[in-house]
């Protein structure tokens, strides 16, 4: 992989990997901070993300490019 990788997963990540909306895209980072007994300001990885949704790590990255 060239450059950097982000490891942190951010709404606007989330609405063009799920094609959600914001406010339903927020609304899945909030499911998952709460699942993982995470505060609202804490940041969500790749990694936990993926997890939670059960998609692949390499899928995700590819719509993480800018």
């Amino acid at each position: 992989m060239k450059g950097t990788q982000r490891i942190i997963i951010y709404q606007k990540d989330i609405q063009r990997i799920t094609g959600k909306k914001e406010k339903a895209s927020r609304n899945l980072l909030k499911k998952i901070k709460k699942s993982l007994n995470k505060t609202e300001e804490s940041f969500i990885s790749l990694d936990e993300f993926c997890i939670y949704t059960g998609l692949d790590r390499e899928e995700v990255i590819d719509f993480m490019k800018d």
